[in-house]
């Protein structure tokens, strides 16, 4: 192949490394979650209400970089768990509360070794844990700002 194409090289792409490692890292976390009958997605959701619970579903979505049409599923699903509810706010009718119930919180004890799991796994150093992390958010804040 001519040089004229080298910019097509799969090896070449930041975004193929990128989007192998995010699927390689979600799959680690697959068994674990199916024991607390969550999705990745869901369970991200869950991180964030365990950080910060009540919160907006306009906020949830910003904080997950997650749209209404994908969020508004999940947060169905893990209301029909009975780990959240959902409700519309007094003050404004357009805004939707999430909250979590007693069972999702209680979820949080059964979910408190995932990270230290996952990150044996990685097997990254915790320099390059923390080089990489510093990274991401880097590329996530510049692409925010497209």
């Amino acid at each position: 192949m001519s040089k004229k194409y080298d910019a097509l090289k799969l090896e070449n792409q930041l975004c193929f490394p990128l989007y192998a490692a995010s699927r390689e890292v979600t799959k680690l976390y697959h068994p674990m979650l199916t024991d607390l009958n969550l999705t990745y997605t869901q369970y991200i959701v869950m991180m964030v209400l365990w950080e910060t619970d009540p919160i907006t579903e306009k906020e949830m979505g910003k904080r997950l970089h997650l749209d209404s049409g994908t969020l508004t599923p999940v947060l169905k699903s893990l209301e029909a768990k009975n780990f959240i509810t959902r409700s519309r706010s007094k003050e404004d009718e357009r805004v939707v509360n999430v909250d979590l119930t007693d069972e999702g919180r209680a979820l949080r004890d059964k979910a408190v070794g995932i990270p230290a799991q996952i990150g044996g796994r990685v097997k990254l150093e915790a320099d390059e844990a923390k080089t990489l992390y510093e990274l991401l958010y880097k590329l996530l804040a510049n692409l925010e700002n497209e």
